[in-house]
């Protein structure tokens, strides 16, 4: 079993879980300005992710791009991995590889507490990525317990590259926001990437 073998509903009993839709979580979370470059990258890199149509293909060509813009506007005090192995817990469950992580730590070659945000990329299908991301934000807590760094809240998102849905985990408390948001609407995206990577997201303070 790992992170791809959960559903909404088995993370959430199997973890102990209570789901909160909450509609539009971050409409005070303020947007952020995209760089010329990102700019340039979106317009080249959506449709052709759109014409090859594959999961591969969005991760790389959109999800990658806006994470990578997300650690430039953060001034690289954070970390990016994509793709790494997250074994934290075998026995629940919690193994697997990760599509992306983002740490707040400058130090890019070893993943390293506290882990914030996991990023689930799927082709097409946002509902089925959600229970898969839960899990590895109940991983992910519990890997920055393990390192005596106790964060109130984790995040998750789970995307096509082209329309993100976001999630946060505090306790037993799962917050669902019921509100997707595409990609024409980036500036509000990055502004709540990098809303959580920061002080005041890792303190929850979301008004909803």
């Amino acid at each position: 079993m790992s992170y791809s073998d959960f559903t909404l509903e088995r993370a959430q009993r199997t973890f102990a879980l209570a789901l909160r839709e909450q509609e539009d979580m971050f409409h005070d979370v303020a947007e952020h300005a995209i760089s010329p470059l990102l700019r340039a990258t979106l317009d080249e890199n959506i449709a052709l992710a759109k014409a090859i149509n594959t999961e591969k293909a969005r991760s790389e060509l959109i999800v990658a791009p806006v994470l990578v813009e997300v650690r430039r506007q953060l001034g690289h005090r954070v970390s990016l991995f994509s793709g790494v192995m997250f074994d934290v817990a075998p026995d629940q469950g919690l193994n697997g590889a990760c599509d992306f992580i983002l740490a707040r730590s400058p130090t890019q070659w070893v993943l390293s507490a506290p882990v914030l945000t996991i990023v689930e990329a799927k082709n097409d299908n946002i509902k089925a990525g959600i229970g898969q991301c839960v899990a590895a934000m109940v991983a992910s807590r519990l890997f920055n317990e393990r390192d005596g760094n106790a964060i109130t809240a984790i995040f998750g998102a789970v995307t096509t590259g082209t329309v993100w849905q976001f999630l946060r985990l505090e306790g037993p408390a799962l917050d669902l926001d019921g509100r997707e948001y595409h990609i024409e609407r980036i500036d509000k995206i990055l502004g709540i990437l990098t809303w959580m990577m920061t002080d005041e997201g890792d303190r929850g303070r979301l008004v909803a």
